[in-house]
């Protein structure tokens, strides 16, 4: 086990994290939303095991205060869905760091999810993960704009109006 390693699973990087992610509830609780010290322990460890199944490393809090400080505001979000959806976006949120080979900063990754999330997902993490992500993933690998639109996903889109 590397150095860094042994410091986030001996506490030190997982303290740091947690206390950010107190920290947001600060912002978040103009949203209703309010994370406990347990929760917010709860969503490191997620990060933890995130990283480790994405094969990633990654120094210092991450991305999860990142993440609650872009979706607090989602009119999808209430206090009883939270922490789950809380979970979900983080899991996503690296299996697309790799899906999109390291193209897209987190910011524009976080940024992208959060308008698809409250847009043309209205809420829902299976579309969210399964269809928009996995498209915008796809136009990155072969070099289109992430926001990139063929024929065949315009027909898509269209059945899904009906």
């Amino acid at each position: 086990m590397t150095f860094d390693l042994m410091l986030f699973s001996g506490g030190l990087l997982e303290k740091q994290a947690v206390s950010e992610i107190i920290k947001c509830n600060e912002i978040t609780l103009r949203y209703g939303l309010v994370l406990s010290e347990q929760q917010a322990r709860e969503l490191a460890e997620t990060r933890k095991d995130s990283l480790k199944s994405s094969g990633r490393i990654e120094f210092g809090g991450g991305v999860i205060d990142k993440l609650i400080l872009e979706f607090c505001d989602s009119p999808y979000i209430f206090q009883s869905n939270y922490t789950e959806v809380m979970h979900e976006l983080i899991e996503i949120f690296y299996y697309y760091k790799n899906e999109t080979l390291d193209l897209m900063s987190d910011d524009e990754l976080i940024s992208f999810m959060k308008s698809c999330f409250d847009g043309k997902c209205q809420g829902s993490l299976d579309l969210l993960k399964m269809r928009e992500l996995e498209r915008m993933a796809r136009n990155i690998r072969f070099g289109y704009d992430p926001g990139h639109r063929d024929e065949e996903d315009a027909e898509e889109d269209e059945d899904e109006q009906y």
